[in-house]
């Protein structure tokens, strides 16, 4: 069983209660074991019945044998709460068809000592990281203790050992006699049942349903009869709605406005400024991911109408006369503008060693350098749900409908805005329309408060319109990045050395923590430096690691060319006697799918890319990702991709067709990013603003893609899938475009550029 097995039981004890004449299970961190340095909780231990009316157990089982699986990962469309449901199921043994996720709110978290994340950490509430290793253990420990209790309780009303009782999707079955319960029959007995030890997980070898079965996503029939709340479906009794507009200049403020103009059109309530020198109170210290406090710590400077009904407000807002102090962002006259300052900034001097291996001098040495520049632009996250939620402010505190990607977060950043104690605020997240990272930090939620709290005593749902939330994105980060590698007589890098501008705080991921420079290349020296601009910049799906894959495969591509080594040679020879297989063998599976090297029309050619995300550096850790595009193109540079095929390694999977959905998806949006998107600056205003200036692929225009699963190492980890697909689409086709036309692409997005051949 590996790691998964070796749940720490010090640390957690199960507790149970009963419910309604049903089961409640969930974990609590033990007597006088501080976790995460957090004072332990308080109440009944040693696996004893919970008493009083408020608790929050992780499972319940209700008479008619319908398991709920509460779980704080909120549903973005990647499927993460039935993830949850099928690990606590897999030790359970209930009737899949049973079981029902709801979510596990973050105030009642907050009143019982962070009951909920203290076992997970900061990531308990986020949306994703499904599959990580403390995620895994709790759940099957919570099913295995349900279970045990099942029949424990059972064996009692027989009057047997316990060790006769067999547990099958919610049925207890007595093997010498044949007598049967269901859970639902036993469930309130088995709440008074105090287990002497915790149970000891099953090995990986007998699951069946984790890397077994594969059913669907247990929202999914709600999103199909419309019963689904996303944020934009929230309707509350005596609800406004907010218009809202920013200043069009991020960092700007507002200069004035007339709100007089306007006081007499249909259905208008108030004009609301939100103003970000306001004193707010700071709760930072507390909140999960501590860089999450400094990005959202102030509303910008905004203003918005409050009326009856949206259009009421939309309209009313568009007819408002405003005006704006831009601030300084308006020196940025042009997207070229902030480009040559990324490039100018490569040259110098400034920054800091973000890594060093060896000399790195001796490059200039070699009998052949490899030198090129790359860029890529700032991106919008172009969620289908437009941002959207809505507060309630009240005497009493603040209650909120919101489609966060870390309802734990939101419950701090609503606390924080609508200046009230933690222990006043009540969180109802709903489910996600799309989220890649813009839903993180709560700063859309803090404009949500800062909103209606001007508001007070009547429910409040603010909407950005689709241009606003494009215009006022936390965009992927722009980088610019200058490469160069010494290769020896038989184009071997000895050495590698980059310089990276970016506007703040980039990740490495993709770049400074591949095998290539931490083990294979003996002489590495990376540079970082960040260059402030006023576009806000956030996490993008695979933050970091989405420009640092393009710029870092598509070096390696070209330093196979100058060796003249066919590139999957040269990467399989370049990481020769690496400790971690999953590399070569994701390398080998998507080449040999594609059917690498096969002849292929003029204007036609192939292209591969490999990377990690999520290894930190470490072999056999993350999840390691093969692309081979196969591309074509015209002679008048008309780009079409037929196929892409992708390996991937993840260790093990435990839903196959939530795994192969989700790479499809990631390779999908790294598509997008690759070909089209692009944000730019006009008199340092965003241009783009709604989809027919923000292009996003068409069906029509999706490759097939071919996600194999031959890369799969076996190694007793479950990497995740969301985010890794994307950092290796855009340099397969970059260097499949090379090796069609013998043009370099070396920036995005590739619409944009000269493809052209003869």
């Amino acid at each position: 069983m590996g790691n998964i097995q070796d749940l720490d039981r010090r640390r957690f004890l199960i507790t149970a209660s009963a419910i309604g004449g049903g089961l409640a299970v969930g974990f609590r961190p033990a007597p006088g074991e501080a976790v995460t340095g957090a004072a332990p909780l308080a109440g009944p231990w040693g696996g004893g019945p919970l008493t009083g009316a408020e608790f929050t157990p992780w499972l319940m089982i209700a008479p008619d044998n319908t398991v709920t699986v509460r779980v704080t990962t909120p549903e973005t469309g990647n499927g993460v709460m039935t993830q949850a449901a099928m690990t606590i199921a897999e030790e359970l043994a209930c009737d899949w068809s049973k079981v029902q996720v709801e979510y596990a709110p973050a105030d009642r978290n907050y009143r019982e000592d962070r009951y909920y994340s203290k076992p997970v950490g900061a990531l308990a509430y986020f949306s994703g990281r499904s599959t990580t290793d403390e995620r895994i253990k709790l759940g099957l420990q919570v099913g295995a203790s349900a279970r045990a209790r099942l029949q424990a309780a059972a064996a009692a009303r027989w009057k047997v050992p316990v060790a006769e009782v067999e547990a099958a999707d919610s049925v207890l079955t007595h093997k010498p006699t044949g007598r049967s319960l269901t859970f639902g029959q036993v469930a309130a007995a088995a709440a008074k049942v105090k287990l002497t030890a915790e149970p000891a997980l099953k090995p990986q070898s007998a699951w069946t349903l984790l890397g077994k079965k594969s059913p669907g996503k247990l929202n999914n029939p709600a999103i199909v009869n419309g019963t689904a709340v996303f944020g934009m479906d929230v309707r509350l009794p005596n609800m406004l709605y907010a218009a809202l507009k920013q200043s069009p200049v991020q960092g700007g403020k507002l200069k004035s406005y007339d709100a007089e103009a306007i006081k007499n059109l249909p259905g208008v309530v108030a004009v609301v400024v939100v103003d970000p020198s306001e004193p707010r109170q700071s709760l930072g210290s507390k909140l999960p991911f501590g860089a999450a406090s400094a990005a959202g710590s102030a509303a910008q400077s905004a203003i918005a109408v409050v009326a009856e009904h949206y259009w009421q407000a939309r309209k009313a807002l568009d007819a408002l006369p405003v005006t704006w102090d831009d601030g300084a962002g308006a020196q940025w006259k042009t997207t070229a503008q902030i480009y040559d300052a990324a490039v100018t900034a490569l040259e110098g001097t400034d920054g800091k060693v973000a890594k060093t291996i060896g000399d790195a001098a001796v490059l200039d040495r070699q009998p052949k350098v490899v030198e090129a520049v790359y860029r890529t632009p700032y991106s919008e996250h172009a969620c289908m749900e437009p941002l959207n939620g809505t507060a309630l402010v009240t005497e009493d505190g603040v209650e909120v409908w919101h489609p966060t990607q870390h309802p734990e977060q939101a419950f701090w950043i609503a606390a924080e805005e609508a200046g009230v104690a933690p222990g006043k605020v009540v969180i109802h997240p709903t489910f996600v329309g799309g989220a890649f990272g813009r839903r993180i930090y709560g700063n859309d939620l803090r404009m949500v408060v800062a909103v209606a709290k001007k508001v007070p005593g009547r429910p409040v749902h603010v909407i950005w319109s689709r241009e606003e939330t494009t215009r006022q994105g936390r965009y992927r980060h722009m980088v610019a990045a200058k490469l160069r590698g010494g290769l020896d007589q038989t184009g071997k890098l000895q050495a590698f050395a980059s310089r990276l501008v970016s506007t703040e705080g980039l990740s490495l991921t993709g770049h400074g923590d591949t095998p290539y420079v931490n083990s294979q290349i003996p002489n590495v020296r990376i540079e970082q430096q960040n260059l402030p601009l006023h576009i806000m910049t956030g996490p993008y799906r695979g933050p970091g690691y989405n420009s640092l894959a393009f710029i870092t495969e598509t070096f390696i591509d070209e330093c196979a060319v100058a060796a003249g080594v066919d590139p999957l040679e040269y990467r399989l020879n370049l990481l020769a006697g690496y400790v971690d297989p999953g590399w070569a063998l994701c390398l080998k599976e998507a080449a040999s799918k594609a059917g690498w090297g096969k002849s292929l029309p003029k204007g036609m050619g192939q292209g591969i890319a490999v990377s990690n995300w999520g290894s930190g550096g470490k072999p056999q850790a993350g999840t390691t990702v093969c692309t081979v595009a196969t591309v074509e193109v015209s002679k008048a540079g008309a780009l079409k991709v037929h196929a892409l095929d992708i390996a991937f390694d993840t260790g093990r999977i435990l839903n196959r067709d939530a795994v192969h959905t989700e790479i499809e998806g990631g390779a999908v949006f790294g598509l997008n990013m690759s070909l089209h998107e692009e944000i730019n600056i006009a008199d340092g205003r965003v241009v783009e603003g709604n989809y027919d200036q923000y292009l996003m692929v068409r069906g029509g225009d999706v490759p097939k893609i071919n996600v194999h699963f031959g890369g799969l190492s076996g190694h007793n980890r479950f990497g995740e899938v969301g985010e890794p697909p994307v950092g290796t689409v855009g340099p397969a086709i970059g260097n499949a475009i090379y090796r069609a036309t013998g043009k370099r692409i070396r920036t995005m997005p590739f619409r944009t550029l000269d493809l052209s051949w003869t």
